[in-house]
């Protein structure tokens, strides 16, 4: 938050920092994929059991997923760059375009470093080591804050050459995570070295699970991706003018720069309830439907699915509703400041809504995934999200046109509850049995708590309407609107017996 309110004081929403976070978009992709996801997955479980037999086998093994990975990326990074500085040598572009190549030409070695960090920090937890894995993630956001506060208050520099010198302190600081790694490593007995053990079983089986693990995550981050870079080709900047040429057609540009950072302030503000409840009722239900598909009591199964849905309309509508009503406040309270103007309260505002109503799909999606997972099918989740990512660029280049930003928002909350109803659909034909069971009387009894919840809230805000406008006074509303709102649904939700009350309270709940 901290982080994302430095970039909102110094850069606002405008073209340059468009380019930053598509170009710092890249190798935090690459993270996602190779290193905390893909590789450190597939690694964990297989590292954890050949050290329980031979501590000599899982060095080597360590080893060589560690230098196979570290020469891969080394070659991507280097064939990224060489394309970068062969299209800014070569092909024409504008300064805008030649912005994000040269940030992206600075932070792609920072690929290698994140990456390579995440596998160790893997590896660390299994040595029940933990600190130095949860530090890493703080370094990078202590040195992007030092580095915009540094180049905005101190030295005073304009805003492209603040975000150069950002870019070269996430460098340092994708060094310094993977640094402060190795000491707990050589601590924990772990000794790196260059191993080239390719022939081996258990290196094979860890490719063999890291593949569809990459594939899967591939689809999701790609899908972020292109709404990123769809909003930047879509949108009109004075190098690029109003509009462009299609068949001997002018069309007006649906956007304008600044779209992508709309997004993220956006995306930044409706994960906030998805991560802390959405992720966490499905972290938590995991291990149930898992001892469940394991013992082959698929009734079971389809009762704690069942359980998981009617938890997630029950968190997820009045999250919804609440952070619709809150939204033009909350980001006037953390971000209207220094460049970030009314009219971006306005944007990510508008942004926001259409993203929100998608809370309830991207809930459901966790649970309805991780009920494939407990039956060990990993590959009926990813075909779902890549018929989701077809449908959803399509969308996406049609909403723009009739709501610019909000229809790439709009987009990925309609296809989330596609593929929710995708995933329902095979996950019910696979159980051979319901698992929308009491869904309809809990969505009644969850709409008439959001409903009194709502009510109450504009009551709040409506006897506030001479408060002053404001960053001070909006985070007054927000601290007499949001406690409210929260004593008032559950309060609500107990009156009107909603069960799912008991799962979120009740230590005796199974």
């Amino acid at each position: 938050m901290l982080r994302d309110m430095a970039y909102s004081h110094f850069f606002g929403a405008a073209g340059f920092l468009d380019a930053w976070l598509i170009a710092f978009r890249i190798p935090n992709l690459s993270r996602r994929l190779f290193g905390e996801g893909a590789a450190s997955a597939s690694l964990i479980p297989v590292y954890s059991e050949v050290l329980h037999k031979d501590k000599q086998q899982a060095s080597a093994l360590l080893n060589t997923v560690v230098t196979v990975m570290f020469m891969f990326l080394a070659a991507l990074v280097l064939v990224g760059q060489l394309g970068m500085w062969i299209y800014m040598h070569f092909c024409s572009k504008t300064s805008d375009s030649e912005l994000i190549m040269t940030l992206s030409l600075i932070m792609l070695p920072y690929m290698l470093f994140i990456c390579m960090e995440a596998i160790l920090g893997g590896i660390l937890n299994v040595h029940k080591h933990f600190a130095m894995p949860a530090l890493a993630p703080i370094v990078l956001n202590i040195f992007i804050i030092g580095s915009i506060t540094a180049t905005g208050w101190l030295w005073k520099t304009e805003a492209v050459t603040q975000l150069v010198v950002v870019s070269l302190g996430v460098l340092v600081a994708g060094f310094v995570q993977l640094y402060i790694q190795i000491p707990p490593l050589k601590k924990a007995g772990v000794i790196l070295n260059a191993s080239w053990r390719v022939n081996s079983e258990p290196y094979k089986k860890i490719i063999v699970m890291m593949l569809p693990m990459i594939l899967g995550l591939g689809v999701t981050q790609l899908n972020t991706l292109c709404d990123d870079l769809i909003a930047w080709w879509f949108s009109g900047s004075a190098d690029k003018g109003e509009s462009f040429m299609l068949f001997g057609r002018e069309i007006l540009y649906p956007m304008w720069r600044g779209s992508v950072s709309h997004l993220y302030y956006a995306q930044r503000l409706y994960q906030l309830p998805f991560g802390v409840l959405g992720i966490s009722l499905a972290t938590a239900i995991f291990p149930v439907m898992s001892a469940d598909a394991a013992k082959g009591d698929y009734n079971a199964l389809t009762r704690t699915v069942s359980k998981g849905l009617r938890g997630t309309v029950f968190i997820a509508l009045p999250a919804t509703a609440g952070l619709i009503i809150v939204s033009k406040y909350f980001i006037s309270a953390f971000f209207e400041h220094g460049k970030f103007s009314s009219s971006d309260t306005n944007n990510v505002s508008t942004t926001l809504i259409y993203y929100t109503l998608g809370l309830c799909g991207y809930f459901a999606q966790q649970i309805l995934a991780k009920a494939f997972y407990s039956m060990q099918d990993s590959k009926t989740p990813v075909k779902s999200a890549v018929i989701a990512v077809f449908a959803n660029v399509i969308l996406n280049l049609t909403l723009i046109w009739f709501i610019g930003t909000g229809g790439l928002a709009a987009s990925t909350a309609i296809c989330s509850y596609f593929q929710v109803f995708i995933l329902i659909f095979i996950l019910r034909k696979k159980l051979k049995s319901s698992i929308l069971d009491g869904l309809a009387e809990n969505i009644l009894k969850t709409l008439a708590g959001t409903f009194i919840m709502t009510i109450i809230c504009v009551l709040i805000l409506f006897v506030m309407k001479n408060v002053p406008s404001g960053r001070l006074f909006d985070g007054l509303r927000l601290l007499a609107v949001v406690p409210s709102a929260v004593l008032v649904y559950i309060l609500v939700a107990k009156k009107l017996r909603n069960e799912m009350l008991s799962l979120f309270i009740s230590r005796s709940n199974r």
